[in-house]
C-alpha cells in the first residue's frame, strides 16, 4: 500500500472509531419520555367553563405520573382555541392529596418558557415548558398550577378527567391552598407531563374511548385500566421504565367525530407527538358499531360495509404507527349487549364479532390483547361478566378494569 493510501486508511479508521464513540455517547444520554398525558377535545357545553371564570384566575390540576424522574417538562395545549392563550405564570408541586388543592409549598417550582415565566400559546398550538429540576417518584401525584391572564376563545379540555380540578380568582399559583375554589372533574389546557429518563425507557399509549378513559372508575382513585397497567408494570418490571399514557376519550369513534375528534384525526397529536412512544394499544370501535345500530333499520349489507370501514381505520393506524417505529397491539372489542344506551341487536353483535375476528387474525396487529375473552360472561358471551360489569352493561367496573390490565402480556414490552 502506498504511503498516501495508508494515511487515508488510518484517517478513515479514526473517523469510524470517533463516530462510533459519539454514537455510543448519544445512546447513553437521557431522553424525554411521556409519563402522563390526556387527549384534548372541545368540551361539550355542560362541561365547559364560562370564559369569564378563566380570566385572571388560578387553575390547579392534579395528575398521577406513571414514570418517575428528576427533571420534568409540562405540555400545555391550545389545540382547539381560536385565539391565543396567555399564561402569566405556572408552577408544579407535590399535592397533599389527589382530592385536595393543598400542596407542599416547599416543593413548589416555577415553570418557564424559553426562560420566561409567561407564555402566549397560539391558536391550535401546544407549548412544552423548559425542563425543571423536580424529583418525582413513579406513581406519584403532581399538582400543576396556571395563572391565566387571558383565556383563548374556545376551550381545550379533557372533560372525563375522573380527577378534581380547582379554579380560584387571582394569582395563587404558589399558594399552599386555594380556599373557596370552584371544583370540577375536568382538565383544561393540560396535555402532558414528560420526564428525562434512561435510554431504555419508553412510553405506551392507550388509544380508546370511554372504556380506556375510565367511565365508572372512582373519581381521584386512578383505577382506570391504563392506571392499573402502569402499577402492574412497575411491580413486575422495575428495571424496565415504562410510561403509560391514557389517550382515551368518552364517546370517541374511529370513523366519525363524536365526543372529541375521530381516532384517525387525533392520531398525530395523541400518539405520535408524545416523546418516547414505542407501543400502542388500540381499543376503539364500540361507539362506531353502537351509534350505527341505533336506528335499527340498517341493512345487513350496510353493516358489512361498516365493518370494512372499521378495519380500514385499524389498517391506517397500524401503518402510520409502524412508520414511526411503534409496535401496535389490537384490543378486542368488549361485549355490550344489554346496554341501555345502544340497545345493540343481532346485527350490531355480528359486527363486533366480525371486527374481533379480524383483530385476532395473525398478521394484522403486532399482537392481540383479548379484552373480550377476559370480560365476557362464558355462559352469555355477548354480555359482560356480572362481576366485571359497572351496571350499564357497557362499561367495566373497577374490578373489570383491573382484569383488563391483568390481561395485557407484559412480555410485549420486553426490551
Amino acid at each position: 500500500m502506498r504511503q498516501g493510501h495508508r494515511v487515508f486508511a488510518a484517517c478513515l479508521a479514526l473517523a469510524i472509531v470517533s463516530q462510533g464513540a459519539a454514537a455510543g455517547a448519544r445512546s447513553s444520554r437521557p431522553k424525554w419520555v411521556g409519563s402522563w398525558a390526556t387527549a384534548e377535545q372541545i368540551p361539550e357545553p355542560a362541561n365547559a367553563l364560562p370564559p369569564a371564570d378563566l380570566r385572571d384566575a388560578t387553575l390547579r390540576q392534579i395528575v398521577r405520573l406513571s414514570l418517575g424522574g428528576a427533571v420534568l417538562r409540562v405540555a400545555i395545549s391550545n389545540a382547539f382555541g381560536r385565539t391565543p392563550l396567555h399564561l402569566i405564570s405556572a408552577r408544579i408541586a407535590v399535592p397533599l392529596s389527589p382530592a385536595s388543592p393543598k400542596i407542599d409549598a416547599a416543593t413548589s417550582r416555577p415553570l418557564t418558557f424559553s426562560g420566561r415565566p409567561s407564555v402566549t400559546i397560539p391558536a391550535g398550538a401546544e407549548y412544552v415548558s423548559d425542563p425543571v429540576a423536580f424529583t418525582a417518584a413513579p406513581q406519584s401525584n403532581l399538582a400543576v398550577s396556571f395563572y391565566i391572564g387571558r383565556p383563548a376563545e374556545g376551550e381545550t379540555s379533557h372533560p372525563g378527567s375522573r380527577a378534581t380540578s380547582y379554579l380560584a380568582p387571582g394569582n395563587h399559583v404558589a399558594g399552599p391552598d386555594l380556599p373557596g375554589a370552584m371544583k370540577f372533574d375536568h382538565w383544561f389546557y393540560l396535555a402532558g407531563v414528560q420526564v428525562s429518563a434512561l435510554p431504555s425507557a419508553a412510553a405506551i399509549v392507550a388509544l380508546g374511548d370511554s372504556i380506556t378513559d375510565g367511565h365508572a372508575s372512582a373519581t381521584n382513585g386512578n383505577n382506570r385500566w391504563p392506571d392499573d397497567l402502569a402499577r402492574r408494570l412497575l411491580r413486575a418490571m422495575p428495571g424496565r421504565p415504562l410510561g403509560v399514557l391514557n389517550e382515551g376519550i368518552g364517546g370517541n369513534r374511529l370513523l366519525l367525530d363524536g365526543l372529541g375528534p375521530n381516532a384517525l384525526a387525533r392520531f398525530d397529536r395523541d400518539v405520535l407527538a408524545p416523546p418516547g412512544v414505542r407501543y400502542l394499544i388500540v381499543l376503539e370501535g364500540i361507539n362506531d358499531i353502537g351509534t350505527f345500530g341505533l336506528t335499527g333499520n340498517r341493512s345487513p349489507a350496510a353493516h358489512r360495509a361498516l365493518v370494512r370501514r372499521i378495519i380500514g381505520a385499524y389498517q391506517q393506524i397500524v401503518l402510520r404507527a409502524r412508520e414511526h417505529g411503534i409496535r401496535v397491539f389490537g384490543g378486542t372489542l368488549t361485549p355490550f349487549v344489554g346496554s341501555a344506551y345502544y340497545h345493540p341487536g343481532p346485527l350490531s353483535e355480528a359486527d363486533r364479532q366480525a371486527v374481533n375476528r379480524w383483530i385476532r387474525a395473525p398478521g394484522h396487529f403486532d399482537a392481540v390483547i383479548d379484552f373480550d375473552k377476559v370480560l365476557r360472561d362464558p355462559t352469555r358471551p355477548h354480555r359482560l361478566l356480572p362481576a366485571y360489569d359497572s351496571g350499564d352493561h357497557l362499561h367495566p367496573s373497577p374490578a373489570g378494569y383491573q382484569a383488563m390490565a391483568n390481561a395485557v402480556p407484559l412480555s410485549l414490552f420486553a426490551r
